[in-house]
């Protein structure tokens, strides 16, 4: 015979469920941006530690 189940196990069912749902759009919000970032064709450039000197407007 199955007990029924517990209310904590219900609530905390959904405070993971509401959890996951929160994870998962701020993982879509990273993705966007940077497929935006990504998407201007702008230069990616790393950061070496070096001193460089930037020509603007050629």
């Amino acid at each position: 015979m199955l007990s029924p189940e517990h209310d904590l196990h219900r609530r905390r069912r959904g405070r993971n469920a509401s959890l996951a749902l929160v994870l998962g759009g701020f993982v879509l919000l990273v993705f966007a941006v940077t497929i935006v970032k990504l998407s201007n064709g702008g230069q990616i450039r790393g950061f070496d530690h070096t001193p460089e000197t930037l020509v603007v407007g050629q």
